[in-house]
């Protein structure tokens, strides 16, 4: 605990702070989380949605100053690279096609 009566105020309002936060990470990070899961699990109908909701979630938390807006931008960066990932078709699936020889002129 606290010694000092200004410490003591600084910790009451960091809890206090931390009280107003804490449900405003919670929601973004399960936005994320439910995104995630939904990606994975190849529901677009529902990953459509829970994306939009999860950038939402994240803006409005770094809006707060409830995570720092580089973080937000990552992690937004994050999921979408993830969402786009897995809906775009599997490039190392199809067979290579090996280039024409090259002509030589004599």
């Amino acid at each position: 605990m606290a010694n000092k009566q200004a410490a003591q105020k600084y910790l009451r309002a960091s809890q206090r702070r931390r009280m107003r936060n804490k449900p405003v990470r919670t929601r973004a990070r399960t936005a994320v989380r439910d995104a995630m899961l939904a990606i994975d699990a190849n529901d677009w109908s529902d990953a459509d949605q829970l994306v939009q909701d999860a950038v939402a979630a994240l803006d409005r938390a770094a809006q707060r100053g409830v995570v720092h807006a580089n973080s937000a931008a990552r992690r937004k960066s994050r999921l979408l690279r993830h969402y786009h990932h897995a809906q775009a078709p599997d490039v190392r699936a199809r067979p290579r096609v090996r280039p024409p020889e090259p002509v030589q002129v004599p």
